[in-house]
């Protein structure tokens, strides 16, 4: 009898977020299943991990005595570590991070929880994937996401990725029958044109609020933002290696001492 794959689930919106409870009911179609998970929410945290504090994980029961789930009190990068040191059996055959609560699309990934986890899993050699939609809203509807979500995670068991390279998927928020297809393309060149609210607390001490507009510079047809603005799901293969390799060359000739 062939063993079923293990399958690490984590995500940054937290171990209570619809978005990973609908990534879990997936995975559990498609091998053994994992669960380490931040127990509050994390988005925006990037590649941060906990240094000065201690981590803890609490084994949890959403009422499925077939799954290990776990809560952690560190970030979404941490809760992989953890995972792969302490937690599963064995190395898992994939990780899976997500369903995020909004996108993760072109300059998004830098800041993404949802893709740290899914990076520091690629940086393990485990085949990786982070899956987002685009719908902010803590009860918004992964039921598009199924088909799509299942259909990349048996395609990576089956082909496997190279070492270093791990996959951003983002989903437009519309009904399956809407969506045209899966489009693998690039990141768009876009960035956040921020700006900070700047307000006063009752006790007179100035805070601020982040806020700011997503602005795409990137006119080519062959980015995320296109597929996902033309009703395509955006497959985007990502690295954490981040030299400018073409660059490398041209430094070489300067008159470095």
């Amino acid at each position: 009898m062939t063993e079923k794959p293990l399958i690490l689930v984590t995500n940054d919106d937290g171990i209570n977020a619809p978005g990973i409870r609908t990534l879990i009911s997936v995975m559990k179609t498609l091998g053994d299943v994992v669960v380490v998970a931040p127990d509050s929410p994390q988005s925006g945290m990037g590649h941060a991990i906990t240094l000065d504090s201690t981590l803890y994980a609490e084994r949890v029961d959403f009422g499925d005595d077939t799954i290990k789930e776990y809560s952690c009190s560190g970030t979404p990068a941490d809760c992989v570590k953890l995972a792969i040191r302490e937690l599963l059996p064995k190395k898992p055959d994939l990780c899976v991070s997500g369903i995020n609560h909004g996108s993760n699309s072109s300059i998004n990934v830098i800041y993404s929880g949802t893709m740290s986890a899914a990076l520091e899993a690629g940086i393990e050699g485990i085949p990786a994937i982070g899956f987002s939609l685009l719908n902010y809203k803590w009860q918004a509807n992964f039921e598009a996401c199924k088909s799509f979500v299942k259909n990349i995670s048996e395609n990576v068991l089956k082909h496997g990725l190279p070492n270093g390279i791990v996959l951003n998927v983002n989903i437009p928020d519309i009904i399956e029958s809407e969506i045209k297809g899966i489009k693998v393309c690039r990141q768009a060149r876009a960035n956040w044109v921020e700006e900070f609210d700047k307000r006063v607390n009752p006790q007179g001490k100035e805070y601020y609020w982040l806020s700011g507009k997503f602005v795409n510079l990137d006119e080519g047809d062959d980015t995320d933002e296109w597929a996902l603005e033309n009703n395509y799901v955006s497959l985007v293969p990502i690295q954490f290696d981040l030299t400018a390799h073409r660059l490398i060359n041209d430094l070489k000739n300067w008159n470095l001492k």
